[in-house]
């Protein structure tokens, strides 16, 4: 029988091997753990390095893109970072472990409630859920120093370039919906953005409007 100590080596393994080098993420990933995340036979599943369903057709994504995507963003203990597609929550909660203060958006009703759900029973006080319109950003908040969309948009939204601080990064799928898409990786300077590709994924689209569920 495989001990916790041993599936949480071979996870974190998992997470080097494709990439995930950033000792803090890394500690963050150590700390957060999936199965919280993951409903039912899914759970068994949470240490393996694949994505899973959850509810209102999503997914969540498998840790070495969420490891990679949260190491390109550089999060320091300072930064105040707005997430685009809350979904199962794991991302806002390896995000809480990095920075001052997370707010999550979600279209789904339903998904924000249960994110909400699983930081209280974590204790995850820094983690401020919202169910809203994410293309949209959140002006009210803004700007953010960090900004991490986990869906794929056909260009990374200009609202969401709008809310990021001068200096700040912006993480986000970027391609057709059906298609294989680029992580992009977007630097506010003061001239304007600065783009890099890191790599392909593939993401739900990010989809205009609430959710009717």
């Amino acid at each position: 029988m495989t001990t916790n100590a041993e599936r949480k080596m071979r996870f974190l393994y998992a997470l080097r091997s494709r990439g995930v080098t950033d000792a803090r993420v890394l500690t963050a990933m150590e700390t957060v753990d999936r199965r919280a995340f993951v409903r039912g036979l899914f759970a068994e599943r949470a240490e393996e390095d694949m994505p899973l369903p959850i509810a209102c057709g999503q997914t969540i994504s498998q840790p070495s893109v969420v490891g990679l995507m949260t190491q390109a963003l550089q999060v320091t203990p300072r930064c105040k970072v707005l997430e685009v597609g809350t979904g199962s929550g794991y991302q806002a909660a390896i995000l809480s472990q990095l920075a001052r203060r997370v707010y999550t958006v979600d279209r789904h009703r339903r998904l924000a409630n249960e994110a909400r759900n699983v930081f209280e029973r974590l204790g995850l006080t820094n983690i401020t859920v919202i169910a809203t319109d994410g293309s949209f950003g959140l002006p009210e908040q803004a700007p953010f120093d960090r900004i991490i969309v986990t869906a794929a948009a056909e260009d990374p939204p200009g609202p969401l370039l709008a809310q990021l601080r001068e200096g700040g990064i912006m993480v986000v799928p970027v391609g057709q919906s059906d298609a294989v898409q680029s992580l992009i990786k977007v630097v506010r300077t003061a001239e304007g953005f600065d783009y890099t590709e890191l790599r392909t994924v593939r993401f739900v689209p990010l989809v205009e409007g609430m959710a009717s569920d």
